[in-house]
């Protein structure tokens, strides 16, 4: 099992002739991502080569519109990676195609475009991942972004992470026991999957059976995912804050990771977290450590 993505996920990936596009289409599908298609107008109607995971080659059509591609293909998934002044149409694009999740990995998206695409995105009911995210994965199943797929395997753990890097390094520091899936959700003031999201996901899903959190500095997302567990959540939590050393007033990395007065500080979304019965690591690796004693 797994949450968002599975081996069903029919993907296209807007931006794949580009140069991230082309660089992390060939590491996806060599995790077994099955990607059915491209989206570029200027190269409607062609093809680009890509390695295959059995060492052959593998021949992506390009289509014209995200319409076309879900006509011919029938993706229930779009990665995209657009430069940001092209993202809100590219996103507003595959929601009026039908697509069901749409995972945005563009960083430096304008939070007016997000807020809009948010919005319709809501109406219609179509998930969204990001922006400035790296993705998601069920390792063994799919991999849509650009979490790297060879550095954990199948398991017990589910992840949601603000953070790419850190969630790479949870996602290492814990391959024994591998990942039902991860979800990188991007540290932008407005996200279109949360925390809650995926902690709601995480605990219906049968075969995840403890759950890391890792938040940051900056907004309340952490105190409101504090109180959702507290509430709704029956399977174990381990949590993570990043920026315990952030100076007041900076905007340290992500856009939305700013901390006023004593609002949104890793101290008080500890706290938080506590009170709701998450255990809290001072560090990543400490984190990795209360996971391990909890499923050994």
């Amino acid at each position: 099992m797994a949450i968002f993505i599975d081996a069903s996920s029919t993907v296209i990936v807007q931006g794949m002739t580009g140069s991230e596009g082309t660089k992390h289409t060939t590491r996806m599908l060599a995790s077994g991502t099955n990607i059915v298609g491209g989206v570029n107008p200027r190269k409607a109607g062609q093809s680009q080569t890509f390695p295959a995971p059995d060492g052959g080659e593998v021949d992506v059509p390009v289509f014209g519109t995200v319409a076309d591609a879900v006509a011919a293909t029938g993706a229930n998934v779009s990665v995209i990676f657009v430069p940001p002044a092209f993202t809100k149409a590219a996103v507003v694009e595959a929601i009026e195609a039908g697509v069901p999740l749409v995972v945005i990995i563009t960083e430096g998206v304008p939070v007016a475009d997000t807020a809009e695409f948010f919005t319709l995105a809501h109406e219609r009911g179509v998930r969204l991942i990001g922006p400035n995210c790296p993705g998601v994965i069920s390792p063994g199943l799919s991999n849509v972004g650009i979490i790297p797929a060879n550095i954990t395997g199948p398991g017990k753990v589910g992840l949601v992470s603000k953070s790419g890097t850190l969630t790479y390094q949870m996602m290492y520091e814990l391959r024994d026991f591998g990942f039902s899936t991860a979800v990188g959700i991007g540290g932008d003031p407005v996200i279109g999957t949360t925390h809650i999201d995926a902690l709601a996901a995480f605990e219906a899903d049968p075969e995840t059976e403890a759950i890391v959190m890792i938040g940051e500095i900056g907004g309340d997302a952490e105190e409101r995912a504090a109180e959702f567990i507290k509430a709704n959540v029956t399977k174990p939590v381990v949590g993570y804050v990043a920026g315990f050393t952030a100076p007041e007033g900076k905007t340290m990395g992500h856009a939305g990771a700013i901390v006023s007065g004593s609002s949104g500080t890793a101290q008080a979304k500890k706290e938080a977290l506590e009170a709701a019965g998450v255990k809290v690591g001072k560090t990543p690796s400490e984190t990795a450590e209360l996971v391990r004693a909890l499923l050994s």
